[in-house]
Protein backbone atom coordinates (compact mmCIF):
# COMPACT_ATOMS: atom_id res chain seq x y z
CA UNK A 1 0.00 0.00 0.00
CA UNK A 2 1.35 3.61 -0.93
CA UNK A 3 2.32 5.50 2.16
CA UNK A 4 -0.42 8.22 1.71
CA UNK A 5 -2.96 5.16 2.15
CA UNK A 6 -1.82 3.89 5.31
CA UNK A 7 -0.99 7.95 6.51
CA UNK A 8 -5.12 8.27 5.75
CA UNK A 9 -5.96 5.32 7.38
CA UNK A 10 -4.03 6.75 10.56
CA UNK A 11 -6.02 9.71 10.72
CA UNK A 12 -8.84 7.77 10.33
CA UNK A 13 -7.89 6.39 13.63
CA UNK A 14 -9.14 9.75 15.55
CA UNK A 15 -12.66 10.35 13.45
CA UNK A 16 -13.59 6.55 14.50
CA UNK A 17 -12.61 7.07 18.20
CA UNK A 18 -14.46 9.96 18.00
CA UNK A 19 -17.38 8.24 16.23
CA UNK A 20 -17.83 5.06 18.10
CA UNK A 21 -16.40 6.32 21.51
CA UNK A 22 -19.58 7.43 23.28
CA UNK A 23 -20.62 3.65 23.00
CA UNK A 24 -18.65 3.18 26.13
CA UNK A 25 -19.52 6.78 27.79
CA UNK A 26 -23.37 7.32 27.03
CA UNK A 27 -23.74 6.67 31.17
CA UNK A 28 -21.40 8.81 32.00
CA UNK A 29 -22.76 11.70 29.49
CA UNK A 30 -26.21 11.20 30.87
CA UNK A 31 -25.61 11.44 34.13
CA UNK A 32 -23.18 14.80 33.89
CA UNK A 33 -25.65 15.96 31.33
CA UNK A 34 -29.29 14.81 33.52
CA UNK A 35 -30.52 13.09 30.22
CA UNK A 36 -31.92 9.62 29.88
CA UNK A 37 -29.13 6.92 27.86
CA UNK A 38 -31.60 6.57 24.89
CA UNK A 39 -31.52 10.46 24.28
CA UNK A 40 -27.79 10.34 24.94
CA UNK A 41 -27.65 7.19 22.06
CA UNK A 42 -29.18 10.33 20.19
CA UNK A 43 -25.43 11.42 19.99
CA UNK A 44 -24.62 8.67 18.30
CA UNK A 45 -27.55 9.66 15.43
CA UNK A 46 -26.68 13.29 15.11
CA UNK A 47 -22.56 12.64 14.12
CA UNK A 48 -24.00 9.67 11.44
CA UNK A 49 -26.61 12.20 10.22
CA UNK A 50 -24.14 14.48 10.14
CA UNK A 51 -22.06 12.03 8.30
CA UNK A 52 -24.76 11.64 5.72
CA UNK A 53 -25.48 14.91 5.16
CA UNK A 54 -21.53 16.12 4.73
CA UNK A 55 -20.51 13.01 2.66
CA UNK A 56 -22.07 14.05 -0.59
CA UNK A 57 -22.33 17.97 0.16
CA UNK A 58 -18.25 18.19 0.73
CA UNK A 59 -17.72 15.74 -1.87
CA UNK A 60 -19.60 17.99 -4.34
CA UNK A 61 -18.26 21.23 -2.74
CA UNK A 62 -14.98 20.95 -2.77
CA UNK A 63 -14.62 18.89 -6.30
CA UNK A 64 -12.18 21.59 -7.80
CA UNK A 65 -9.56 21.89 -4.22
CA UNK A 66 -6.74 20.63 -3.97
CA UNK A 67 -7.37 17.44 -1.95
CA UNK A 68 -4.17 17.93 0.41
CA UNK A 69 -5.89 21.17 1.32
CA UNK A 70 -9.31 19.65 1.35
CA UNK A 71 -8.28 16.95 4.01
CA UNK A 72 -5.97 19.21 6.14
CA UNK A 73 -9.15 21.78 6.61
CA UNK A 74 -11.69 19.30 7.14
CA UNK A 75 -9.26 17.76 9.88
CA UNK A 76 -9.11 21.08 11.73
CA UNK A 77 -12.82 21.67 11.78
CA UNK A 78 -12.73 18.39 13.04
CA UNK A 79 -10.36 18.97 15.43
CA UNK A 80 -11.65 22.45 16.73
CA UNK A 81 -15.59 20.96 16.84
CA UNK A 82 -14.10 18.67 19.22
CA UNK A 83 -12.46 21.44 21.76
CA UNK A 84 -16.46 22.67 21.60
CA UNK A 85 -17.74 19.82 22.64
CA UNK A 86 -15.28 19.35 25.28
CA UNK A 87 -16.26 23.12 26.63
CA UNK A 88 -20.11 22.33 25.96
CA UNK A 89 -22.05 23.30 29.30
CA UNK A 90 -25.18 21.42 27.96
CA UNK A 91 -26.76 18.98 26.02
CA UNK A 92 -27.95 21.05 22.95
CA UNK A 93 -24.56 22.46 22.18
CA UNK A 94 -22.97 19.05 22.14
CA UNK A 95 -25.52 18.14 19.86
CA UNK A 96 -24.55 20.53 17.49
CA UNK A 97 -20.92 20.26 18.01
CA UNK A 98 -21.41 16.37 16.91
CA UNK A 99 -22.82 17.40 14.23
CA UNK A 100 -20.33 19.76 12.97
CA UNK A 101 -17.57 17.34 13.61
CA UNK A 102 -19.66 14.55 11.65
CA UNK A 103 -19.56 16.99 8.15
CA UNK A 104 -15.78 17.61 8.70
CA UNK A 105 -15.65 13.47 9.49
CA UNK A 106 -17.76 12.96 6.41
CA UNK A 107 -15.65 15.34 4.10
CA UNK A 108 -12.71 13.70 5.13
CA UNK A 109 -13.96 10.21 4.66
CA UNK A 110 -15.34 10.94 0.98
CA UNK A 111 -12.36 12.59 -0.10
CA UNK A 112 -9.58 10.32 1.56
CA UNK A 113 -11.62 7.35 0.10
CA UNK A 114 -10.96 8.80 -2.91
CA UNK A 115 -7.81 9.70 -2.60
CA UNK A 116 -6.81 5.78 -1.65
CA UNK A 117 -8.51 4.65 -4.48
CA UNK A 118 -6.71 6.78 -6.54
CA UNK A 119 -3.47 5.53 -5.55
CA UNK A 120 -4.03 1.42 -5.87
CA UNK A 121 -4.73 -0.75 -9.34
CA UNK A 122 -8.63 -1.82 -9.19
CA UNK A 123 -7.62 -5.30 -7.94
CA UNK A 124 -6.86 -3.98 -4.88
CA UNK A 125 -9.73 -1.64 -3.80
CA UNK A 126 -10.79 -3.51 -1.07
CA UNK A 127 -7.20 -3.36 0.11
CA UNK A 128 -7.38 -0.43 0.02
CA UNK A 129 -10.88 0.35 1.82
CA UNK A 130 -9.38 -2.79 4.48
CA UNK A 131 -6.56 0.46 5.67
CA UNK A 132 -9.17 2.77 6.15
CA UNK A 133 -11.27 0.45 7.61
CA UNK A 134 -8.28 -0.78 9.75
CA UNK A 135 -8.29 2.98 11.38
CA UNK A 136 -11.73 2.37 12.43
CA UNK A 137 -10.54 -1.15 13.73
CA UNK A 138 -7.86 0.14 15.62
CA UNK A 139 -9.82 2.60 17.19
CA UNK A 140 -12.17 0.21 18.83
CA UNK A 141 -9.16 -1.38 20.02
CA UNK A 142 -7.36 1.30 21.90
CA UNK A 143 -9.11 4.68 20.67
CA UNK A 144 -13.09 3.69 22.13
CA UNK A 145 -11.65 1.93 25.41
CA UNK A 146 -9.55 4.32 25.99
CA UNK A 147 -12.69 7.11 25.80
CA UNK A 148 -13.92 4.37 28.34
CA UNK A 149 -11.65 4.42 30.69
CA UNK A 150 -11.10 8.48 30.41
CA UNK A 151 -14.85 8.96 30.85
CA UNK A 152 -14.81 6.31 33.72
CA UNK A 153 -12.08 8.22 35.73
CA UNK A 154 -11.30 11.99 33.97
CA UNK A 155 -14.62 12.42 33.33
CA UNK A 156 -16.26 11.82 29.73
CA UNK A 157 -14.95 15.50 28.09
CA UNK A 158 -11.21 13.85 29.01
CA UNK A 159 -12.15 11.90 25.94
CA UNK A 160 -13.09 14.94 23.34
CA UNK A 161 -9.60 16.74 24.58
CA UNK A 162 -7.80 13.51 23.86
CA UNK A 163 -9.33 12.84 20.30
CA UNK A 164 -8.36 16.90 19.64
CA UNK A 165 -4.98 16.15 20.32
CA UNK A 166 -5.17 12.87 18.02
CA UNK A 167 -6.89 14.97 15.37
CA UNK A 168 -3.79 17.13 15.50
CA UNK A 169 -1.43 14.67 14.66
CA UNK A 170 -3.42 13.43 12.11
CA UNK A 171 -3.31 16.88 10.52
CA UNK A 172 0.47 16.66 10.55
CA UNK A 173 0.43 13.49 9.04
CA UNK A 174 -1.63 14.36 5.94
CA UNK A 175 0.63 17.20 5.62
CA UNK A 176 3.76 15.40 5.58
CA UNK A 177 3.27 12.16 3.21
CA UNK A 178 -0.23 12.83 0.96
CA UNK A 179 1.24 14.13 -2.22
CA UNK A 180 0.45 17.01 -3.29
CA UNK A 181 -2.63 17.41 -6.35
CA UNK A 182 -3.72 20.43 -8.04
CA UNK A 183 -7.03 20.29 -9.08
CA UNK A 184 -8.37 18.58 -11.96
CA UNK A 185 -8.96 20.88 -14.76
CA UNK A 186 -12.63 21.71 -16.48
CA UNK A 187 -11.39 19.01 -19.05
CA UNK A 188 -10.37 16.41 -16.45
CA UNK A 189 -13.08 16.74 -14.63
CA UNK A 190 -16.93 14.86 -14.57
CA UNK A 191 -19.72 17.72 -14.57
CA UNK A 192 -21.66 16.91 -11.28
CA UNK A 193 -24.62 16.44 -13.31
CA UNK A 194 -23.30 13.67 -15.07
CA UNK A 195 -22.40 11.91 -11.86
CA UNK A 196 -25.69 12.38 -10.37
CA UNK A 197 -27.10 10.13 -12.93
CA UNK A 198 -25.57 6.76 -11.35
CA UNK A 199 -28.67 7.37 -8.87
CA UNK A 200 -30.37 6.33 -11.75
CA UNK A 201 -29.40 2.54 -11.71
CA UNK A 202 -30.62 0.24 -9.67
CA UNK A 203 -27.64 -1.60 -8.95
CA UNK A 204 -26.37 1.56 -7.06
CA UNK A 205 -29.70 1.95 -4.33
CA UNK A 206 -29.14 -1.54 -3.90
CA UNK A 207 -25.78 -1.62 -2.77
CA UNK A 208 -26.39 1.83 -0.79
CA UNK A 209 -29.68 0.23 0.93
CA UNK A 210 -27.45 -3.30 1.89
CA UNK A 211 -25.00 -1.16 3.43
CA UNK A 212 -27.09 0.90 5.04
CA UNK A 213 -28.92 -2.26 6.73
CA UNK A 214 -25.80 -3.59 7.33
CA UNK A 215 -24.70 -0.72 9.66
CA UNK A 216 -27.98 -0.13 11.35
CA UNK A 217 -28.15 -3.56 12.26
CA UNK A 218 -24.82 -3.41 13.58
CA UNK A 219 -25.00 -0.08 15.78
CA UNK A 220 -28.46 -0.94 16.65
CA UNK A 221 -26.73 -3.10 18.81
CA UNK A 222 -23.05 -1.69 19.76
CA UNK A 223 -24.66 1.71 20.54
CA UNK A 224 -26.45 0.30 23.72
CA UNK A 225 -23.68 -2.03 24.33
CA UNK A 226 -22.42 -0.50 27.51
CA UNK A 227 -25.79 -0.44 29.22
CA UNK A 228 -26.50 -3.74 28.59
CA UNK A 229 -22.94 -5.36 29.46
CA UNK A 230 -23.90 -3.61 32.87
CA UNK A 231 -27.43 -3.76 33.72
CA UNK A 232 -28.63 -7.14 31.86
CA UNK A 233 -25.51 -8.78 32.16
CA UNK A 234 -24.32 -7.59 35.79
CA UNK A 235 -20.35 -6.73 34.74
CA UNK A 236 -18.84 -3.72 36.33
CA UNK A 237 -18.39 -0.70 34.39
CA UNK A 238 -14.46 -1.76 34.31
CA UNK A 239 -15.63 -4.28 32.05
CA UNK A 240 -16.96 -2.48 29.42
CA UNK A 241 -13.37 -1.07 27.98
CA UNK A 242 -12.02 -4.63 27.63
CA UNK A 243 -15.17 -5.30 25.83
CA UNK A 244 -14.90 -3.23 23.96
CA UNK A 245 -11.16 -4.08 23.34
CA UNK A 246 -12.40 -7.93 22.35
CA UNK A 247 -14.79 -6.33 20.28
CA UNK A 248 -11.74 -4.00 18.49
CA UNK A 249 -9.56 -6.70 17.91
CA UNK A 250 -12.45 -8.68 16.49
CA UNK A 251 -12.92 -5.94 13.67
CA UNK A 252 -9.55 -5.65 13.08
CA UNK A 253 -9.22 -9.17 12.11
CA UNK A 254 -11.99 -9.09 10.37
CA UNK A 255 -11.35 -5.73 8.42
CA UNK A 256 -7.99 -7.64 7.78
CA UNK A 257 -9.92 -10.83 6.38
CA UNK A 258 -12.46 -9.08 4.35
CA UNK A 259 -9.68 -6.72 2.42
CA UNK A 260 -8.75 -9.77 0.68
CA UNK A 261 -11.46 -12.31 0.67
CA UNK A 262 -13.76 -10.11 -1.13
CA UNK A 263 -10.86 -8.63 -3.77
CA UNK A 264 -11.58 -12.15 -5.30
CA UNK A 265 -14.82 -13.37 -3.25
CA UNK A 266 -17.05 -10.58 -3.01
CA UNK A 267 -20.11 -11.56 -2.42
CA UNK A 268 -18.76 -15.04 -1.08
CA UNK A 269 -17.62 -12.61 1.76
CA UNK A 270 -20.58 -10.49 2.57
CA UNK A 271 -23.09 -13.54 2.67
CA UNK A 272 -20.17 -15.05 5.35
CA UNK A 273 -20.04 -12.15 7.23
CA UNK A 274 -23.76 -10.48 7.26
CA UNK A 275 -25.10 -14.79 8.03
CA UNK A 276 -22.26 -14.70 10.88
CA UNK A 277 -23.00 -11.76 12.30
CA UNK A 278 -26.85 -12.57 12.36
CA UNK A 279 -26.18 -15.53 14.08
CA UNK A 280 -23.91 -14.01 17.00
CA UNK A 281 -26.36 -11.02 17.73
CA UNK A 282 -29.10 -13.67 18.36
CA UNK A 283 -26.65 -15.73 20.36
CA UNK A 284 -26.37 -12.24 22.18
CA UNK A 285 -29.72 -11.89 23.02
CA UNK A 286 -30.20 -15.73 23.93
CA UNK A 287 -27.57 -15.73 26.56
CA UNK A 288 -27.25 -11.65 27.24
CA UNK A 289 -27.15 -12.52 31.37
CA UNK A 290 -24.33 -14.97 30.98
CA UNK A 291 -21.17 -12.86 31.28
CA UNK A 292 -18.46 -15.24 29.61
CA UNK A 293 -21.33 -15.53 26.37
CA UNK A 294 -21.63 -12.02 26.12
CA UNK A 295 -18.07 -11.07 26.35
CA UNK A 296 -16.75 -13.68 24.29
CA UNK A 297 -19.52 -12.97 21.53
CA UNK A 298 -18.83 -9.20 21.58
CA UNK A 299 -15.79 -9.63 19.98
CA UNK A 300 -16.63 -12.65 17.88
CA UNK A 301 -19.00 -9.71 16.64
CA UNK A 302 -16.57 -7.63 15.44
CA UNK A 303 -14.59 -10.17 13.32
CA UNK A 304 -18.21 -10.53 11.57
CA UNK A 305 -19.25 -7.37 11.36
CA UNK A 306 -15.85 -5.92 10.03
CA UNK A 307 -15.92 -8.73 7.18
CA UNK A 308 -18.21 -6.95 5.34
CA UNK A 309 -16.76 -3.50 5.37
CA UNK A 310 -14.20 -3.84 2.49
CA UNK A 311 -16.14 -5.18 0.29
CA UNK A 312 -19.50 -3.27 0.86
CA UNK A 313 -16.79 0.14 0.09
CA UNK A 314 -15.49 -1.39 -2.69
CA UNK A 315 -19.03 -2.65 -4.28
CA UNK A 316 -19.80 0.67 -4.15
CA UNK A 317 -17.21 2.13 -5.94
CA UNK A 318 -17.52 -0.12 -8.47
CA UNK A 319 -20.98 0.04 -9.24
CA UNK A 320 -20.66 4.08 -8.75
CA UNK A 321 -17.85 4.22 -11.21
CA UNK A 322 -18.86 7.20 -13.73
CA UNK A 323 -19.25 9.05 -10.23
CA UNK A 324 -15.49 9.73 -9.27
CA UNK A 325 -16.62 12.14 -6.77
CA UNK A 326 -19.43 11.21 -5.64
CA UNK A 327 -18.72 7.58 -5.02
CA UNK A 328 -16.72 7.88 -1.88
CA UNK A 329 -20.00 10.00 -0.51
CA UNK A 330 -21.97 7.60 -1.47
CA UNK A 331 -20.01 4.66 0.58
CA UNK A 332 -19.96 7.22 3.33
CA UNK A 333 -23.30 8.15 3.46
CA UNK A 334 -24.97 4.43 3.02
CA UNK A 335 -22.97 3.61 5.49
CA UNK A 336 -24.22 6.64 8.11
CA UNK A 337 -27.56 6.37 7.29
CA UNK A 338 -27.43 2.92 9.47
CA UNK A 339 -25.85 4.13 11.84
CA UNK A 340 -28.38 7.13 12.24
CA UNK A 341 -31.19 4.70 12.33
CA UNK A 342 -29.40 2.18 14.34
CA UNK A 343 -29.41 3.99 17.49
CA UNK A 344 -32.71 5.35 17.13
CA UNK A 345 -34.17 2.43 16.57
CA UNK A 346 -32.47 0.60 19.38
CA UNK A 347 -33.37 3.37 21.47
CA UNK A 348 -37.16 3.28 20.31
CA UNK A 349 -36.83 -0.69 21.62
CA UNK A 350 -35.58 0.00 24.92
CA UNK A 351 -38.43 3.02 25.05
CA UNK A 352 -40.80 0.90 24.68
CA UNK A 353 -40.12 -1.52 27.57
CA UNK A 354 -38.41 -3.80 25.51
CA UNK A 355 -35.08 -3.74 27.14
CA UNK A 356 -31.58 -3.76 25.96
CA UNK A 357 -31.86 -7.41 24.43
CA UNK A 358 -34.21 -6.17 22.12
CA UNK A 359 -31.24 -3.95 20.56
CA UNK A 360 -29.33 -7.25 19.80
CA UNK A 361 -32.39 -9.03 18.33
CA UNK A 362 -33.58 -6.06 16.18
CA UNK A 363 -30.04 -5.63 14.71
CA UNK A 364 -30.09 -9.78 13.82
CA UNK A 365 -33.26 -8.89 11.77
CA UNK A 366 -31.73 -5.75 10.35
CA UNK A 367 -28.79 -7.56 9.23
CA UNK A 368 -30.52 -11.04 7.52
CA UNK A 369 -31.90 -7.93 5.26
CA UNK A 370 -29.18 -6.58 4.51
CA UNK A 371 -28.05 -10.78 3.51
CA UNK A 372 -31.24 -10.08 1.20
CA UNK A 373 -29.83 -6.98 -0.22
CA UNK A 374 -26.34 -8.77 -1.01
CA UNK A 375 -28.31 -11.79 -2.75
CA UNK A 376 -30.36 -9.34 -4.93
CA UNK A 377 -27.44 -7.39 -5.99
CA UNK A 378 -25.73 -10.92 -6.91
CA UNK A 379 -28.51 -12.32 -9.22
CA UNK A 380 -28.86 -8.88 -10.64
CA UNK A 381 -25.42 -8.94 -11.64
CA UNK A 382 -25.84 -12.55 -12.84
CA UNK A 383 -28.57 -11.82 -15.12
CA UNK A 384 -26.37 -8.71 -16.54
CA UNK A 385 -23.56 -10.73 -17.34
CA UNK A 386 -25.94 -13.44 -19.48
CA UNK A 387 -27.71 -10.44 -21.24
CA UNK A 388 -24.26 -9.16 -21.86
CA UNK A 389 -22.96 -12.24 -23.24
CA UNK A 390 -25.80 -14.55 -24.29
CA UNK A 391 -25.38 -18.66 -24.68
CA UNK A 392 -21.86 -18.04 -23.31
CA UNK A 393 -21.07 -19.70 -20.35
CA UNK A 394 -17.85 -18.69 -17.98
CA UNK A 395 -16.78 -19.92 -15.08
CA UNK A 396 -16.90 -17.82 -11.65
CA UNK A 397 -19.50 -15.38 -13.66
CA UNK A 398 -19.02 -13.35 -16.82
CA UNK A 399 -17.88 -9.78 -16.91
CA UNK A 400 -21.14 -7.45 -16.96
CA UNK A 401 -21.39 -4.60 -18.77
CA UNK A 402 -20.28 -1.28 -17.88
CA UNK A 403 -22.26 2.02 -17.42
CA UNK A 404 -21.57 4.59 -19.40
CA UNK A 405 -18.59 6.16 -18.56
CA UNK A 406 -17.38 4.23 -16.12
CA UNK A 407 -14.71 1.48 -15.85
CA UNK A 408 -15.44 -2.47 -16.71
CA UNK A 409 -15.86 -4.25 -13.37
CA UNK A 410 -13.83 -6.94 -12.27
CA UNK A 411 -15.03 -10.11 -13.41
CA UNK A 412 -15.93 -11.41 -9.72
CA UNK A 413 -17.92 -8.32 -9.17
CA UNK A 414 -20.92 -10.42 -10.96
CA UNK A 415 -20.17 -13.73 -8.62
CA UNK A 416 -17.43 -15.20 -6.08
CA UNK A 417 -15.30 -16.39 -8.46
CA UNK A 418 -10.68 -14.93 -8.42
CA UNK A 419 -9.33 -12.50 -9.08
CA UNK A 420 -5.55 -11.34 -10.62
CA UNK A 421 -2.61 -11.90 -8.63
CA UNK A 422 -2.32 -9.23 -5.58
CA UNK A 423 -0.45 -6.20 -6.88
CA UNK A 424 3.00 -5.03 -6.51
CA UNK A 425 2.62 -2.46 -4.65
CA UNK A 426 0.69 -4.09 -1.77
Amino acid sequence: MPTAVLVIGAAVFALGTSEFMLSGLLPEVADDLDVSIPTAGLLISAFAIGMVIGAPVLAAATQRLPRRLTLVVLLAVFGVSHLAGALAPGYGLLFASRVVSALACAGFWAVGAAVAISLVPVDARARAMAVLLGGLSVANIAGVPGGAVLGQHLGWRAAFWAVAALTALGLVGVLLFVPHTRPPSAEERVPLRTELRVYRERRVWLAMVTTALFAAGTFCFFSYLAPLLTEVTGLGEGWVPVVLVLYGFGALVGTWLGGRLADAHLFGTLYAGLAAASVVLALVALTARQPVAAVTLSGVLGLAAFLCGPGLNARIFNVAGAAPTLAGATATASFNAGNTFGPWAGGLVINVGLGYVWTAWLGALLLLAALVGAWLQARDDGRASGAARPGRRVAGGARRAAAPGSAPEPASEATPGTRGSPSAGE
